[in-house]
Formats: C-alpha cells, sequence, structure tokens
C-alpha cells in the first residue's frame, strides 16, 4: 500500500508488472464497452430510442424497469471501482493539478451520465438520446486516455529504474542484485 501512496508503485518491478497487467485487461474490457455498445446500438438516436423504448411494430420490445435495474446496479459499483483505481493512478502523473481535476471529473462524470442517460430515454424523453451518445463517447475517451497516460507512465518509470540500476548496481554481480531483489517487500 506504501507504494500506492506515495507513487513508488513506479519504480517497484512487481508493482509495475501488477499495473501492467490490470491495465491490459482494462483495456480489454474498454473493448468489449465498445463490441457490447454496437451489438445493440450505434451513434444515432434512433437506434438509441429504439433499443430502451423499442418498436411494436418490429416486435421490439422496450427496456423493461427491472432490467435496466439490474444492468445498473452492476454497473455503478464497477465502474465506481475502475475509475477509484484509475483516477487514483493518474494522480501521480505528471500532470498540472487543473488537468487532474478535470481527468477524474470526466471520468466519474461521464460513467455517471453514461447510465443515467439510458434511464432518461426509456422513462422521461427519447431526446436525451444525445446524452447517451456524449456521455458514452466521453467515457470510452476516459478510459483509454487514463489507460493511455498510465501505461507511459509506468514504461517511464520503468526506464528511469533501468537506468538507474545501471548506475548504481555497475560492478555488482548477479548473484549480490538477486540477494538484494529477494530483500524487496
Amino acid at each position: 500500500m506504501r507504494y500506492m501512496q506515495t507513487g513508488g508503485f513506479q519504480n517497484n518491478p512487481y508493482m509495475r508488472l501488477t499495473l501492467g497487467l490490470t491495465l491490459l485487461l482494462l483495456l480489454a474490457f474498454t473493448a468489449t464497452n465498445f463490441l457490447l455498445y454496437f451489438a445493440k446500438m450505434d451513434l444515432s438516436s434512433s437506434s438509441i430510442v429504439l433499443y430502451y423504448n423499442g418498436n411494436e411494430a418490429e416486435f421490439h420490445p422496450p427496456r423493461s424497469y427491472q432490467s435496466m435495474l439490474e444492468v445498473t446496479h452492476g454497473h455503478l459499483a464497477m465502474m465506481a471501482i475502475v475509475m477509484l483505481l484509475l483516477t487514483h493512478l493518474v494522480v501521480f502523473a505528471p500532470f498540472r493539478r487543473s488537468q487532474k481535476i478535470g481527468l477524474i471529473v470526466t471520468a466519474f462524470s461521464s460513467a455517471l451520465l453514461s447510465e443515467a442517460s439510458g434511464w432518461l430515454v426509456r422513462f422521461v424523453d427519447p431526446g436525451f438520446s444525445w446524452l447517451k451518445v456524449t456521455s458514452f463517447l466521453a467515457l470510452q475517451g476516459s478510459l483509454l486516455f487514463l489507460l493511455g497516460s498510465l501505461a507511459v507512465f509506468l514504461w517511464m518509470g520503468q526506464r528511469r529504474q533501468k537506468e538507474k540500476e545501471s548506475v548504481i548496481f555497475a560492478g555488482e554481480s548477479e548473484e549480490e542484485l538477486a540477494e538484494e531483489e529477494a530483500q524487496l517487500p
């Protein structure tokens, strides 16, 4: 936990490995977000309204309150955890304070609006379909930007660590290096 609090995760090879693999899985998560969205809708208002409100002539039933509630229940918990992880890590990246605040607010608000917009289309007014498109694109863009930024940040940490090790460990034997590595937390 110390590495997460101080940003030292960038310099610990095990934390970089763990976070790198986490970023890989979250990239696959983001890809499946696109696939799931476009399997049901496209970026047009009419497809969004059709998906949520149905069409009797085409025997396409509207989304039920119960089914939307079940999906929202799972999505809110998952997105909260994903956004917490990604935005927490980006705090240690070399962005200005205002940029960090913007990234955090954009990520969380786009996730919330992405969920809320379906409810608005279904139960308030189909005119909110533009919000579904906008929030979906903002959410996916936020995820991709956060994942990319953190991947670059981890990669830069690995490069700096290798440069530091080449200076610090010059002349040490492999046994001495292995012994020191074994003592790492």
